[in-house]
């Protein structure tokens, strides 16, 4: 999203706002509005970009087609937009651009950095129904400790198969997990040891609980766990439950509450987005979008 924004600006364009991926593995059909405060994007990036909800009717309805599609490629700098895609945006009015994810460059203009900063970590505030369910999820915590961990833990099977990794879990999930692998055509083959022996394996639950031990974090320390589906279920967690008895989710602190976010799987990211953001300490076992935005906004 924030390098969209930088797109538009760069073509000094009028940016739509962005539609989210219904498709990916998690299945999960929220659209911007539901998780972002969508008035206040538009209005905090005003005197940057002009941003519209909809493409307006009167373009629409002077169109004799759909809006022309594109993918741009991975990592294209302002000049590729510049040469390749305003072309097509002057002529057809109105421009498409799929799959966005990792299509800017990383070098760019500082002001366009600056631009991209802002973009992510101010204008791209949650819906207030998200901010007031993450903060009643910290002032829980704080009822219970002083100070708190949260540890951000991905340890989903698509993140697991993604990784080329291996776990420790025999033949079984071998062979799960490389099911899950054939829905990436174009995932090469991986080396389990080369990966790990490289860093490249996200660490287990207990193999987290060992690291905080070791780093000098006793057992009454209060964790909060921010996750999706873990692999391997309870019989995974139970090591770190075991190493940290004082173990919280946002399932454990808000039952009913959660109910209206349980089919959103991007909602109730955001919901641990707010808890990881608050708390003392911040522990990731992985090197993911997550973890890397955390980590810039603390």
């Amino acid at each position: 999203i924030s390098d969209a924004v930088v797109v538009a600006r760069v073509l000094n364009a009028t940016l739509v706002v962005p539609e989210l991926d219904h498709n990916s593995y998690w299945k999960d059909n929220s659209d911007f509005v539901n998780i972002f405060d969508v008035n206040w994007f538009i209005s905090y990036l005003v005197k940057d970009v002009t941003i519209v909800k909809k493409v307006p009717d009167k373009f629409m309805r002077s169109m004799e087609k759909n809006p022309y599609s594109m993918r741009v490629p991975r990592k294209s700098p302002p000049e590729y937009y510049l040469d390749q895609v305003l072309p097509i945006l002057k002529r057809r009015r109105v421009l498409q651009l799929t799959k966005f994810d990792y299509r800017l460059a990383n070098n760019i203009d500082e002001e366009l950095q600056k631009l991209r900063c802002r973009a992510n970590f101010h204008a791209l505030r949650f819906t207030k129904p998200i901010q007031e369910l993450g903060q009643k999820l910290v002032l829980r915590m704080r009822e219970m400790a002083i100070r708190f961990i949260a540890v951000h833990l991905r340890f989903e099977p698509d993140m697991l198969a993604f990784s080329g990794c291996y776990f420790g879990g025999g033949d079984k999930e071998r062979y799960e997990l490389a099911e899950i692998r054939k829905r990436w055509e174009t995932l090469p083959d991986l080396d389990a040891d080369g990966e790990r022996s490289r860093g490249k394996c996200p660490l287990t639950p207990h193999e987290v609980g060992l690291m905080l031990r070791a780093l000098g974090f006793a057992n009454d320390t209060y964790i909060y766990v921010a996750s999706g589906e873990i692999y391997g279920g309870e019989e995974t967690l139970r090591p770190l439950r075991d190493l940290f008895p004082n173990f919280y989710t946002k399932e454990k602190l808000a039952n009913e509450e959660l109910k209206p976010f349980l089919p959103f799987s991007s909602r109730l990211a955001a919901i641990d987005y707010i808890v990881c953001d608050e708390s003392d300490v911040f522990v990731t076992n992985n090197n993911g979008n997550m973890a890397r935005i955390l980590a810039g906004r603390r």
